[in-house]
């Protein structure tokens, strides 16, 4: 294995704040921004248990008044929601978002900020694009802990019309501020931890692994994996505040890690699947990831066996490709433990394998696996996840 170290850009657009009630800042951010109008967008579960009511408080107490909440978000966030948030922006004069949630309402913001200010529908931005006018100021505040979303540059949307997932990428929809503020996840369900903290753990690991990983992906890739691995379990089963904190730390900078390298065959698998079955994103990713990883250690079992250590993993009487399969082993395990359901038990079937394999294999993360991967490879990566 070579040192060299290939040339790389590394960016972050993002300023993170973090700190409990880090959201009373966000009024004081907006005036620096020149903005007056914002729009709260989040789904109708969090508006419903009073996260939206939070943050209107803020505002209102500030002298920012009536500000609107936009609740029609739903998992894996559609076009149409999107097209319609940006409508609702120009006909109100919105100058600036704030997103709390997790990915969807995130990513609607991103994509109906790029709208309000480009024109067009979603569909118009697929790739990585170059918008020619700046977007509105974004704030995100996220409430889970597994989407990094709060520092990339990119917005997974689903295209209802041809029911698949499509991306949209642009410095231009990175947020402004990312407030990370603990107190939300405080009362997060286990079964969300779980998911969601996995979806994180997938990112780092992922992105650890990538094609496109570079030195500081590298660094932040394993202490996130380091992070979320070691604190999952007991924020899944306990109310213990640090170890929610850390988990929401550990997904920061998992996206980090992962919006500067990319992502490999286990999000083309995941995306396929939350595509065609309307799968929660984060389970989806915990049910691919162990079959992604059992597939591409052997492309570089030393970084595989970093993932084992980095997971707490005794490797020290293992050789490296040892330790590389007990990184797969233990992310079984760790999805044995946090009760992440089988394929099978959330709607996959096996007359679909020729369709997700078709959607994995066309997935544009594809060249970013660490090993050639074809739509077979794909199609063989399903079949063990639906036989177990």
């Amino acid at each position: 294995m070579s040192n060299k170290i290939n040339p790389f850009e590394f960016m972050l657009p993002t300023t993170v704040k973090f700190g409990d009630n880090i959201i009373e800042e966000i009024p004081a951010s907006l005036e620096a921004y020149g903005a007056k109008k914002p729009i709260v967008v989040t789904d109708p579960a969090l508006e419903k248990l009073g996260a939206a009511k939070r943050v209107t408080d803020v505002l209102e107490k500030a002298g920012i008044k009536g500000t609107k909440v936009y609740n029609n978000v739903k998992a894996n966030p559609r076009d149409v929601d999107v097209e319609a948030l940006a409508d609702l922006a120009k006909k109100d004069g919105i100058d600036a978002f704030i997103a709390l949630g997790g990915g969807s309402p995130m990513d609607t913001a991103k994509g109906a900020s790029l709208l309000v200010s480009n024109g067009g529908c979603v569909k118009d931005w697929e790739g990585y694009v170059e918008p020619k006018n700046p977007t509105p100021p974004l704030f995100v505040i996220p409430t889970t802990v597994g989407t990094g979303s709060e520092v990339t540059f990119w917005a997974v949307i689903k295209d209802t019309k041809e029911n698949y997932k499509l991306s949209v990428g642009t410095p231009a929809i990175g947020p402004n501020i990312a407030f990370v503020d603990p107190t939300f996840v405080d009362t997060l369900p286990g079964s969300i931890v779980a998911a969601t903290g996995m979806d994180a753990l997938t990112h780092a690991i992922e992105g650890y692994t990538a094609n496109l990983s570079e030195p500081i992906t590298d660094a932040c890739g394993l202490h996130a994996i380091k992070l979320i691995s070691r604190n999952i379990r007991a924020a899944t089963y306990s109310d213990d505040h640090d170890a929610k904190a850390n988990m929401l730390i550990g997904s920061l900078i998992a996206g980090i890690c992962f919006g500067n390298s990319d992502v490999t065959a286990c999000h083309c698998m995941s995306e396929a699947l939350g595509g065609l079955y309307d799968m929660p994103h984060g389970v989806a990713n915990a049910i691919m990831l162990p079959y992604t990883m059992e597939y591409n250690y052997v492309s570089d079992v030393q970084k595989f066996a970093d993932v084992a250590e980095a997971m707490g993993v005794n490797t020290r009487n293992m050789s490296t490709a040892e330790a590389a399969v007990a990184a797969v082993n233990e992310v079984k395990q760790l999805n044995v433990d946090l009760n992440i359901p089988k394929l099978k038990d959330v709607g996959g079937k096996a007359e679909d394998l020729d369709e997700l394999a078709m959607r994995s294999a066309g997935n544009p993360a594809v060249p970013s696996n660490p090993r050639p991967v074809t739509e077979a490879d794909f199609k063989v990566m399903i079949a063990k996840a639906l036989e177990e």
